[in-house]
């Protein structure tokens, strides 16, 4: 399995001469399976220059995969300037997971001639809309599960199950310890991410950013790093980065990650996520 960032921050995108090394754009993966199945995880503004990617590859005979986590404009706004959808033999099949979602992704908000000039039902490309409320399922060479985050309005995170015996964990827009009810408590995410290859989860916020972001459904770096421990993950990717941390602010968390896996879980390494950064996952 192959996994691609090609937008690693959280909210609103950030552009600028300090966000330069570890990126701007608004979240979304690419993940390239043993089969080479193509799966995207959020559409983002980063899902531009992977469309853009996809055109110079010449790569439009194969479906793409899309898994869209919720529908916060953070997560869709890079849709209408995702390039295959123009293209008339592109195919693109959204995944969903809750009737919501369903709704969601046959009428996109993006594309509904008001927010965007183009109407979803103008859209060149063939899409398609595949229900998957009934637990996990198999795309290419991948089993495929989902789990309910907690986050407000709700989001959904995903396992990938590669037939290589790879795996990948994909938890955004998830806080760990919210100050109301909990959907999906730390021990049943660690049970879903359980010895995965790559645990990649939203770490948007530090103890300085707290108690004044408590509720707002995003997790803090420490609670990221002890799931991954209980998760026994060989990699955990801190991801969904907060718009006001430039480059040095990261490499600090960098910098502290490092130091608590040393102390605290020597077998996982620690990363933070970098815009256009692969990582080749291998089974053990």
């Amino acid at each position: 399995m192959r996994v691609t960032f090609h937008g690693v921050r959280g909210s609103v995108p950030t552009p600028g001469p300090s966000t330069v090394r570890y990126g701007g754009n608004t979240v979304c993966v690419e993940v390239r399976l043993s089969d080479n199945t193509l799966l995207v995880l959020d559409a983002g503004t980063g899902i531009r220059e992977l469309g853009k990617q996809l055109l110079t590859d010449n790569a439009m005979t194969a479906p793409i995969h899309l898994f869209i986590t919720h529908p916060h404009f953070d997560h869709i706004l890079g849709l209408p300037f995702f390039a295959p959808l123009y293209r008339k033999d592109a195919h693109a099949i959204f995944h969903t997971f809750t009737p919501r979602a369903h709704r969601h992704a046959k009428h996109p908000v993006v594309f509904d001639g008001e927010h965007f000039p183009i109407r979803v039902a103008d859209v060149p490309a063939r899409l398609e809309t595949a229900d998957a409320t009934n637990g996990e399922f198999f795309v290419g060479s991948a089993r495929v599960q989902h789990v309910q985050l907690n986050h407000p309005g709700g989001s959904t995170g995903f396992r990938i199950d590669d037939a290589d015996g790879t795996s990948l964990c994909y938890l955004t827009d998830n806080e760990l310890h919210p100050p109301g009810p909990t959907t999906t408590s730390v021990d049943q995410l660690a049970r879903f991410a359980a010895n995965t290859n790559l645990l990649i989860h939203d770490a948007q916020y530090l103890p300085s950013d707290m108690p004044a972001k408590r509720g707002w459904g995003h997790s803090q770096v420490d609670d990221v790093l002890e799931l991954g421990r209980l998760a026994e993950a060989r990699n955990v990717a801190l991801f969904h980065h907060e718009p006001e941390r430039d480059d040095e602010a990261l490499d600090r968390i960098a910098a502290y990650s490092d130091a608590w896996v040393a102390q605290h879980a020597k077998q996982m390494r620690a990363l933070v996520a970098r815009e256009r950064e692969t990582l080749e996952l291998k089974a053990s």
